[in-house]
């Protein structure tokens, strides 16, 4: 029996640079920022606003809000996705709204008969879930007690929750599952999702992350980590600098990223609308090292992105890799270890190899992050155009020393038309873990 082969069919996009895959790419290729500062957030309380006033650190890459015809969020105006928003955190609303965007474009809701429905599943994950819940419920316990904590708190917070509303929203009786790896989340569910496929477990597999993490008491937290930006308060959108001498930590963003993968013969005997691209591989590891940061040497970036290229089949052909959507937060340490990495594996491209962080235009989703740049890095395929890397003026290190191991092309500030046919997306997280997916084009 041939392997299965498992392709995209489906895209859906709720981000920084705006709501809808169209949107988003479309912002992200022109070189547009979606970080702003966090004081200048819609309808903050007064309480609110002294909060972010006291972090240290004030930006943050938040969905625009407005109307959907201008690809911005308004809940409200997703009536058809969000059934039941008492019973929904914004979290999963997010995931509701590019799952159901992702359905549409892999035209895979109409007429849907019991095979079909028990034949997909679903594969979302968020790395910490409703923060907003949590926070809510616990002060108003604090305050006023038992009675006061909501009766959905819990099915509203809970991280497969994302998962649950999707497969329950349209009948999918397939496997349910829903990762949650840090960081890297998103390329997990999208990996863990391909396997389910090949393995015969479904042929359609809705799979993603989702992430609404954009509150003083998690910005707080980040920033007392030393994790975040610090220093572009008053030019947000300047914050985000991957790969840029002058970084000095990651800007916190939010949103959801949804693929449709299927089963490649599934896909062509329907009449699917448009292939994306094929996963062809997945790799994964562990630091073993330390519970934030990456090992220095960058070894676990390299074995992961090592395993997806043999599970693709293309370990003996390394130089078959066009483009890599890096996972480079801003980071000093993070964007210098997984330059190492990509220089032990693909040094001999040097410039021929182009290597871009969609995090400058985004800042970092978390959980989320995988997902949206596995997307973005799909379009990069289909259409032949490699996204920016924002705020890159000046590579290498703060101390100017290592210059030289920046050796790729990272596609400084304005996008480049670009025929690709194989690319990796890596991500990496807290706890030391690392996925990388590759993608061919089809």
């Amino acid at each position: 029996m041939a392997a299965r082969r498992v392709v995209v069919t489906g895209l859906g996009l709720v981000t920084p640079v705006g709501v809808g895959v169209q949107q988003s790419w479309s912002n992200l290729i022109s070189g547009k920022s979606g970080i702003i500062s966090t004081l200048t957030i819609e309808n903050l309380t007064d309480i609110e606003r002294a909060q972010f006033e006291s972090i240290p650190s004030q930006v943050v890459g938040k969905v625009p809000a407005g109307s959907i015809a201008d690809g911005k969020w308004n809940a409200k105006e997703h009536k058809d996705a969000i059934k039941d928003f008492r019973r929904t955190g914004l979290f999963s609303q997010y995931a509701l709204v590019a799952a159901e965007e992702a359905l549409k474009d892999a035209n895979w809701l109409e007429d849907l008969d019991e095979k079909s429905l028990l034949n997909t599943g679903v594969a979302v994950g968020s790395s910490i879930g409703s923060f907003e819940d949590v926070y809510k419920n616990s002060v108003d316990f604090n305050l006023n007690g038992y009675r006061k904590v909501q009766p959905l708190f819990v099915p509203r917070l809970l991280n497969n929750m994302a998962s649950g509303a999707i497969s329950i929203n349209y009948g999918f009786k397939g496997p349910i599952h829903s990762v949650s790896t840090a960081c890297a989340t998103g390329c997990n569910a999208i990996g863990d999702a391909m396997r389910f496929i090949k393995d015969g477990y479904c042929d359609v597999m809705i799979a993603g992350a989702t992430e609404a993490l954009v509150h003083p008491v998690a910005i707080s937290g980040f920033a007392r980590a030393k994790s975040l930006v610090t220093t572009y308060n008053d030019q947000p959108e300047k914050s985000s600098r991957p790969f840029d001498k002058d970084r000095s930590g990651f800007v916190l963003g939010e949103g959801a990223g949804i693929v449709i993968l299927e089963e490649l013969e599934h896909a062509i005997k329907r009449g699917a609308n448009k292939i994306y691209g094929e996963v062809i591989g997945y790799g994964l590891s562990g630091d073993g090292y330390h519970i934030t940061a990456p090992d220095p040497n960058g070894d676990g970036a390299r074995r992961a992105m090592l395993s997806a290229l043999r599970t693709a089949g293309i370990s003996d052909s390394p130089e078959k890799i066009d483009y890599i959507n890096a996972h480079a937060t801003s980071t000093q340490l993070g964007d210098r270890a997984e330059n190492l990495a990509i220089k032990s594996l693909f040094g001999f491209k040097k410039n021929e190899l182009f290597v871009s962080s969609t995090k400058s235009s985004t800042g970092h989703l978390l959980g989320a992050a995988g997902t949206v740049e596995s997307i973005f890095t799909l379009l990069a395929l289909s259409e032949g155009v490699l996204p920016p890397t924002l705020n890159l003026n000046n590579v290498g290190e703060a101390d100017g020393d290592n210059k030289s191991d920046f050796i790729f092309n990272y596609v400084p500030n304005q996008a480049i038309k670009r025929d690709i046919k194989y690319a990796l997306n890596n991500s990496f997280g807290f706890g030391g873990v690392n996925a990388s997916l590759c993608f061919k084009k089809m």
